[in-house]
């Protein structure tokens, strides 16, 4: 686990223990590095801070993503999770530090790079799934044909197969969002962003979703940052997990996940090492609150 300098918590042992295999190469909160210049980066954060006016919502914040790795983000609601996401995509631009996606800062070069999914799925309702899902690939020139022929394996590799021409309204909750997924993946890009993509799903649909994303996540080499309030998600979804502060964002723990990805969720969630590294997670959140 690594703590901010600026402003030091103290170190639940839970962390301290779930943390022992802390991955070496991601930045120790409040180490000045330069995003654009770090070889093997895919994001890479420097004291990033961000304000709406006078509320400021993000405080020098530091973090790195290799290539192929998955980071979880966890922290209070309100706290800049979604914020962050949006700064890292190049929908907004950052107020104060540096941002960079494969070595390039620029907003546009940024936003070229990533591939953003809401909370929402957002699937427009007049047309089928298959449409949904290939829309970047129509926006890119593709002809409709060439679209649906890119998106048709998908439909059958992540269990949408028989639903291609369904409309948005006739899908279950967690189908909706798997075609959000696959119109994220069509999109080509080699950075990920996922917003707490299961908030609006029940318990057991929620559980599910899981274990698919993880599968979905380990077939793809692409670099991930996942947003979530649920700290279990978190952890089984992600190599790390980095927690933040109320805001001001900051981070105040970083802990590795304890389980390769894609392992079964119920062997997974109910192993000790994944049970202690919770615990660690929430008593980071709980002793930045205080």
């Amino acid at each position: 686990m690594r703590t901010t300098s600026e402003a030091p918590v103290a170190e639940p042992q839970s962390v301290k223990r779930a943390a022992k295999a802390a991955n070496g190469g991601a930045a120790r909160a409040g180490d000045r590095v330069d995003p654009e210049t770090q070889p093997g980066v895919a994001v890479g954060i420097a004291h990033l801070s961000h304000s709406f006016g006078d509320l400021e919502v993000i405080e020098r914040l530091d973090l790195r993503v290799r290539p192929g790795e998955v980071l979880g983000i966890v922290g209070p609601s309100g706290c800049g999770k979604s914020t962050l996401l949006e700064l890292v995509s190049g929908l907004r631009e950052q107020t104060g530090g540096d941002i960079a996606v494969n070595g390039e800062p620029a907003p546009s070069e940024r936003l070229s790079s990533c591939a953003y999914m809401p909370q929402r799925d957002l699937l427009l309702p007049w047309l089928a799934a298959i449409d949904n899902a290939a829309i970047a690939l129509r926006n890119r020139g593709s002809s409709r044909t060439a679209a649906r022929r890119a998106a048709h394996p998908l439909f059958e590799r992540f269990g949408l197969a028989g639903f291609e021409r369904t409309r948005p309204a006739e899908l279950s909750g967690g189908m909706r969002q798997r075609v959000a997924f696959l119109r994220t993946l069509l999109a080509g890009k080699p950075v990920l962003l996922l917003d707490e993509p299961f908030a609006s799903l029940d318990a057991i649909t929620r559980a599910e979703m899981q274990e698919w994303l993880a599968g979905a996540l380990a077939a793809e080499s692409r670099s991930v940052i996942l947003v979530s309030h649920d700290v279990e998600e978190a952890l089984y979804l992600s190599d790390r997990v980095l927690v933040l502060s109320p805001r001001p964002a900051r981070a105040i723990a970083e802990i590795s996940a304890p389980a390769p990805r894609a392992r079964p969720r119920l062997e997974a969630v109910t192993s000790p090492g994944f049970i202690d590294a919770r615990e660690g997670a929430l008593e980071a959140l709980t002793e930045g609150s205080r």
